[in-house]
C-alpha cells in the first residue's frame, strides 16, 4: 500500500515530473498479469455491499486488479455485508473495513497515493486528412450514398 499523509497532487498539477524532483523512490519492480475471473457477488449480500461490490466490477482502478484483489474484495464485501445486516454495530469495525477499502484504491485520494490517476477517455476522432479527401470526394460527385 502506498504511503500515508496528504494526498499527493496529481501529476498535471506539478510543475515537472516526479521522476525529475530527484526524490529517492525506488525503482517499480514489474510482473507479469495474469487473465482474471471476477467472482460473482453474493446475493444475500446487503445491498450496500452488493452496490460497492459492482462499481468496483466498472472502475478505472480494477484495471489493475489480480485475481487475489478480486478475492480480496469478496471477502471484504462478505465482512462489510454482515456489518450492515447487524442489529448492533461497532465503530471500530466499520474504521477496519472502511480503511480495507483503501487497499483495493476505492476512492481517489487512494489512487493518488500510490500515484495512480484515472484519465478521461481519448475521444475518437477523424483525422482531418480523412473528412478532406472525403470533402474532394464528395466535390468530384465521387461519393457513394451513405459514405462519408
Amino acid at each position: 500500500m502506498g504511503a500515508r499523509g496528504p494526498i499527493p497532487n496529481r501529476e498535471d498539477d506539478l510543475a515537472r515530473p516526479r521522476s525529475r524532483k530527484g526524490s529517492d523512490e525506488q525503482e517499480t519492480k514489474k510482473g507479469q498479469m495474469r487473465p482474471v475471473r471476477v467472482p460473482r457477488a453474493d446475493p444475500d449480500w446487503h445491498p450496500a455491499a452488493k452496490q460497492l461490490y459492482d462499481s468496483l466490477k466498472k472502475s478505472g482502478q480494477s484495471d489493475f486488479y489480480q485475481q487475489s484483489d478480486w478475492a480480496y474484495a469478496w471477502a471484504l464485501m462478505d465482512d462489510f455485508s454482515h456489518y450492515k445486516k447487524a442489529s448492533k454495530r461497532s465503530a471500530q469495525m466499520a474504521q477496519t473495513l472502511y480503511s480495507a477499502l483503501g487497499n483495493l484504491l476505492v476512492t481517489e485520494g487512494d489512487r493518488r497515493r500510490v500515484r495512480i490517476e484515472l484519465q478521461e477517455p481519448e475521444p475518437e476522432e477523424t483525422p482531418t486528412a480523412v473528412l478532406a479527401i472525403a470533402d474532394y470526394k464528395k466535390e468530384l460527385g465521387l461519393v457513394v450514398s451513405g459514405e462519408r
